[in-house]
């Protein structure tokens, strides 16, 4: 854990993965403390596979002094969970988008500033209307922990944050109606989806298009957590502050209200394509304000401090790869 406060988290009690002097165990947060789990099930992940059953049982256990109880602060906080799938959601921020598009139109179309927003205002009306969101997947390889060392690879300059509020499936499906997506979902958490922007697009295979899996998915590139906070703690997940810190600075303070796509459409889409099943993890995009809005990039000795309402906080310091 470091140094700061504990972080505080939505509701009576909350999930995570914890590494103590017998290694990693899953838990439940109850306060300032953390009832190993591994009595009762093997990860958090089978947990969440069994989540109607276990969600009943772990308030009981909360609530109970029995069982094995550690000081939260005296453990290695992990990511919470291990995924199945990770499907991240792209360009999902009305303002976020607007910004990206009408920079564009300034620099590349001579549009005044005044008629560059109102064109890529009214093609984001229009694509909430009519379009469907962009999603693509992600390695469970890439994940870290809410408090371990972000690693800059040594190929790219251009590293940049973008958190996001994540969602992890709780109950599975195929083709889930809108009006019955949240019923399948077990809980909440956060992840800083990291990228190094000048890898993102292949010189040598410009028919192609972008490269994800070298710009998205270095070690330590997807820190998650500190927990997973069941849905029926967190209120209302279309209306989230996001917040993120680059050195002290507020460089995202965002409203998940501010989604292109709300949760409902975005597992509507992507269960069109691919069955989810409890664990997968389902990221649903970052807002206005990464280091490439600002001209700034990660280096070497940087911190980032990350939180999401009633989520807890993340907090991530920046060194070079080894």
């Amino acid at each position: 854990m470091p140094d700061d406060p504990l972080p505080a988290h939505a509701g009576p009690f909350a999930l995570g993965t914890f590494r103590g002097p017998g290694g990693p165990f899953p838990g439940l947060v109850a306060g300032a403390r953390v009832r190993d789990l591994s009595d009762l099930t093997p990860s958090v992940r089978a947990l969440v596979e069994d989540w109607d059953a276990w969600l009943p049982r772990l308030a009981d256990l909360a609530a109970s002094p029995d069982g094995g109880w550690h000081d939260l602060a005296a453990l290695d906080v992990l990511a919470p969970i291990e995924p199945g799938q990770i499907l991240q959601s792209g360009a999902n921020y009305r303002r976020h988008v607007v910004d990206l598009v009408a920079a564009e139109k300034e620099s590349v179309h001579g549009a005044t500033p005044e008629e560059a927003r109102a064109d890529a205002e009214k093609m984001m009306d229009e694509r909430i209307r009519s379009g469907v969101p962009y999603v693509f997947l992600g390695s469970p390889r890439a994940m870290c922990g809410p408090y371990d060392d972000v690693l800059l690879p040594a190929l790219g300059e251009q590293h940049d944050w973008e958190l996001e509020l994540a969602l992890v499936i709780g109950k599975p499906g195929r083709r889930i109606a809108a009006e019955d997506a949240y019923d399948h979902v077990a809980g909440y958490t956060i992840c800083n989806d990291l990228t190094t922007r000048d890898r993102l697009y292949r010189p040598d295979l410009k028919a192609i298009g972008t490269d994800w899996f070298t710009a998205k998915n270095a070690d330590t590139f997807l820190p998650t957590g500190p927990f997973l906070v069941p849905a029926a703690f967190v209120g209302d997940p279309d209306d989230l502050r996001i917040t993120l810190r680059h050195n002290g600075v507020v460089r995202q303070d965002e409203s998940t209200k501010d989604m292109i796509f709300d949760i409902p459409r975005l597992i509507a889409y992507v269960s069109t394509t691919t069955t989810l099943h409890p664990g997968d993890l389902l990221l649903t995009g970052s807002p206005a304000g990464n280091g490439a809005h600002w001209g700034v990039f990660l280096r070497p000795g940087d911190l980032l401090e990350a939180e999401i309402t009633g989520l807890g906080h993340q907090r991530n310091s920046v060194r070079s790869a080894l």
